[in-house]
């Protein structure tokens, strides 16, 4: 990557959201490596004979460059790096649900590189199609990325108290409380051994590989408590009771 003032070259970026702008451009809502969250116009990109038309597609690893200083800039190349095809099926509503969790929650122009490299790789697994992969897959990004936000209490000890947690003890986590010892009505908690072990993974140097490798491992029943904590700490930060990308999903269930 190279940089000026006012124009960024040879930058690694996915697209997270498209937008039409006029009948032959775009408005492109970007993640990038070094810059965050970006908006950029991409201009005549809608004709049969733009070069960038076959490339700016979401969940797919690309190199940009752009310019300009206002809140929207202008999209000056583009060039798909491969690596992996588009996602299918399942996988491909995981990936936008990875988008509009970015779109909702990182500020623009604030970057998250480590983030970056996590998104790209569980994009990555997604593309695979591994069998069973999927709901790990986005376990991990989900802490991750509210770890990275820095939203995600240390899941060693209860928040307020700070004691350790007792492994046999069930605990829930607030999002205005953090951890803390459930009541017997809260049946989607996990057990003192569960935080702790997801604590000592998310401490690991390969933190991404062995929240991954935990994550897979756990009976559907645990992962789905998990995913329950998750998601009210998600919404709560979101603003919103149910993501787009959900309420897509629990029709498609429906049907």
């Amino acid at each position: 990557m190279a940089t000026n003032k006012h124009r960024i070259h040879d930058e690694a970026a996915f697209v997270l959201h498209r937008y039409d702008w006029s009948e032959s451009s775009l408005i492109l809502e970007v993640f990038t490596r070094h810059h965050g969250r970006v908006v950029l116009a991409a201009k005549g990109v809608k004709r049969p004979s733009s070069q960038f038309r076959p490339v700016l597609l979401p969940l797919q690893p690309l190199r940009i460059g752009y310019s300009g200083e206002a809140e929207v800039r202008t999209l000056k190349s583009a060039e798909w790096v491969g690596g992996h095809i588009m996602p299918q099926g399942e996988a491909l509503l995981a990936g936008y649900y990875l988008n509009e969790l970015l779109m909702r929650l990182l500020a623009r122009d604030d970057a998250h590189p480590r983030l970056f490299d996590v998104y790209a790789q569980v994009v990555h697994i997604l593309a695979d199609g591994h069998d069973g992969m999927t709901a790990p897959a986005l376990r991990a990004f989900e802490l991750l990325l509210l770890r990275d936000l820095g939203v995600l209490p240390d899941l060693s000890s209860q928040t307020l108290t700070l004691s350790s947690l007792s492994p046999d003890t069930d605990y829930c986590l607030l999002p205005e409380a953090g951890l803390r010892t459930a009541s017997d009505q809260e049946r989607a908690s996990l057990s003192g051994q569960h935080w702790l072990a997801l604590q000592a993974a998310l401490d690991d140097e390969a933190w991404l590989t062995a929240t991954l490798r935990l994550c897979a491992q756990w009976p559907a029943e645990t992962r789905q408590a998990l995913q329950t904590q998750l998601r009210h700490l998600l919404h709560y930060h979101c603003g919103v009771q149910t993501l787009r990308t959900r309420q897509v999903w629990m029709d498609l269930q429906a049907l």
